[in-house]
């Protein structure tokens, strides 16, 4: 009889709980059991465990009871990432291994039947919360997981091939391996620098919409939301899949949370890593895609774009429950995915990009072309965005179409470098002034970083009485116009400042603000 406790951890939203490997070995009828409430995957972990070890030339006990417990019974397990721990405490009961010597490390990985590992999901977001944790522990993950966790400053991770490998490193004094270690044994991996990308499209691609550049400069400078509106071909999805690269270098703890997000979905690469995120879905999402969900909750659309970019083209074409569904993390910046059994919250902190035609046809208001479309159908369509949601995006801009002439004999217009340079500056001033960008300022922080001078006050008091903003609108309009003053090196907001805000709060043709 024997029992090994070896230690690993669960993906619960961003949080990482601890979960102990507790293996028993007694005499009696042979059998397998696995217990505290695991998932399929998990469960299915009885049989590669059992293949991996014999392939890889080691001993397992046929003839005994095996009960595997993961504690604590009452957190969900899911994944595969429990295989490498469940062997691990199998050898460590059977005597194959130094029980011992496992303290004061933490496994994860999914195993094959030949006994290579292979990569888990989650592996940066468990090591970004051990350090926020604060808890000083070895990890040894497959390849592909241990260079990201690796990404984390004072995290030590350890890298491991096949399972032999992490066999030789807890032989006892005396014992073994009874077959050489496969690959490069067990290596331990240093922290990457944060080296950031290169933009993949540059802004002088687009010509002419001077108007809509100036706005995609001041929503990168504060943090603002974005609306385009337009006919089709205009150059919306042109300017929105150059805006990632307008945004100010991802600090080290920036590219951290965003990476750690991506883990979770398994959607991280190294190619990634420091490059503000864009995310596109299609129209036809579903809100639970969108915003996050699912049993077990996984992270939406909305937290991939953590401190990057959300694009949603043909924005009213999405359905109305996933739309509405973005009013709160726009505020908050965060989502909280609530079900019977758990809670997950995750990070939304993105900057929305959104496109959209005036109407069915595409051509309401347009000069080149007639539109097609009766009043109450450019009604309906511009109605499925509701007041609440245009309320909470910042700038709304019109993006005309360009005749022939203008488009085919235009210049290039200014690249994305140099603009970007008037963005960092404004940013910075910003976070010199109040410590974040001036949209995530709120309640108190309004009244005292953007301050008006009594002309200006007079200004903005007229154009929100005249267009009947809401306390909302009015506040956003005095954002805008303090990124407006950034921009330009002021350190007072002006009247100037606050007429080019207010002309962004219109909202399409019906005159709402």
């Amino acid at each position: 009889m024997g029992l090994a406790l070896v230690q690993s951890r669960a993906l619960l939203g961003l949080q990482a709980p601890n979960v102990t490997v507790e293996v028993h070995l007694a005499n009696g009828l042979p059998s397998f059991t696995l217990v505290g409430l695991a998932d399929v995957e998990v469960k299915e972990a009885r049989e590669r465990v059992r293949s991996a070890l014999q392939n890889a030339g080691l001993e397992f006990p046929n003839n005994k009871k095996i009960t595997v417990n993961l504690a604590p019974a009452d957190l969900p397990k899911d994944s595969g990432r429990f295989d490498l721990p469940i062997a691990l405490g199998i050898l460590a009961a059977s005597g194959q291994i130094d029980s011992a010597r496992l303290a004061g490390h933490e496994f994860a990985g999914e195993l094959s039947l030949s006994g290579e590992l292979r990569p888990v999901r989650g592996a940066l977001a468990t090591s970004l919360a051990l350090r926020s944790a604060g808890v000083a522990v070895r990890m040894v993950l497959p390849p592909g997981s241990a260079e990201e966790a690796a990404l984390v400053p004072g995290i030590e991770v350890y890298r491991a091939r096949h399972l032999l490998d992490v066999v030789q490193h807890f032989l006892p004094a005396s014992g073994n391996a009874p077959v050489e270690p496969a690959g490069d044994g067990f290596v331990r991996l240093q922290a990457s620098p944060l080296r950031a990308g290169a933009p993949e499209a540059d802004l002088a691609d687009v010509k002419g919409q001077a108007a809509a550049k100036r706005a995609l400069e001041i929503a990168a400078a504060g943090g603002h939301g974005l609306l385009l509106v337009g006919p089709p071909g205009s150059g919306k999805s042109m300017l929105a899949h150059r805006f990632a690269g307008l945004l100010p270098p991802m600090s080290v703890d920036e590219a951290l949370e965003s990476a750690a997000v991506a883990s979770l979905a398994g959607r991280f690469g190294p190619e990634k890593w420091g490059v503000r995120p864009t995310s596109a879905p299609h129209h036809t999402c579903s809100a639970i895609a969108l915003v996050g969900g699912g049993s077990p909750p996984r992270p939406g659309e909305i937290s991939l774009s953590h401190h990057g970019v959300l694009f949603l083209d043909e924005f009213p074409e999405y359905a109305r429950s996933a739309l509405e569904a973005l009013r709160e993390p726009l505020e908050t910046g965060r989502i909280t995915i609530a079900r019977a059994a758990q809670r997950a919250e995750y990070p939304a902190r993105f900057q929305l990009v959104a496109a959209m035609n005036p109407c069915p046809c595409g051509f309401f208001g347009s000069g080149q072309r007639t539109c097609r479309c009766t009043p109450d159908q450019v009604g309906r369509y511009q109605g499925k965005l509701s007041g609440p949601l245009l309320d909470r995006i910042d700038l709304h801009v019109e993006v005309p179409a360009l005749p022939a002439d203008e488009l085919l004999q235009a210049p290039p217009g200014e690249a994305t470098a140099a603009v970007r340079e008037r963005v960092v500056r404004a940013r910075q001033q910003a976070i010199d002034r109040q410590g974040q960008p001036n949209q995530a300022l709120q309640g108190q922080q309004i009244d005292t970083h953007l301050v008006l001078d009594d002309a200006a006050a007079r200004f903005l008091q007229a154009a929100a009485t005249r267009l009947a903003w809401s306390a909302r609108s009015t506040h956003r309009a005095l954002k805008v116009a303090r990124t407006i003053a950034d921009l330009a090196g002021a350190i007072a907001i002006a009247p100037a400042h606050v007429a080019e805000a207010v002309q962004y709060r219109r909202v399409l043709h019906r005159g709402a603000a």
